[in-house]
């Protein structure tokens, strides 16, 4: 999982590998509340290089999600491939998130709220 903290957006950028499976939910959890804990507001996700996500992923973006709430940030998604944005609409998550087609529209739209 790579980062780039972008300061003037108080966001990260998050990376994920190309497969996020159970086994890694809690380090990428833990990780990713501690930036959050650490006063980050907003999370970009990047989904680009995911072939393949399972639910234990779906629930890392969940819990992004809730603790971006509480802080009056966000979390927000960039560019699933076919089969990840099949199984975020299947699951509804689509309406938690909004998804951008890259990075740069991502970042400048967490810069402008």
């Amino acid at each position: 999982m790579k980062q780039q903290h972008i300061v003037e957006s108080n966001a990260l950028v998050v990376r994920l590998p190309s497969e996020v499976l159970m086994s890694q939910t809690p380090t990428y959890r833990a990780a990713l509340l501690r930036h959050m804990d650490d006063g980050v507001e907003n999370i970009i996700v990047d989904l680009s290089g995911v072939r393949y996500m399972d639910s234990s992923g779906l629930s890392i973006l969940v819990s992004l999600h809730k603790k971006a709430r509480e802080q009056g940030g966000r979390v927000v998604l960039v560019s699933p491939n076919d089969g990840v944005r099949a199984l975020i609409e299947l699951t509804s998550l689509n309406q938690l998130f909004d998804i951008y087609a890259d990075e740069k529209s991502a970042i400048e739209q967490c810069v402008m709220s």
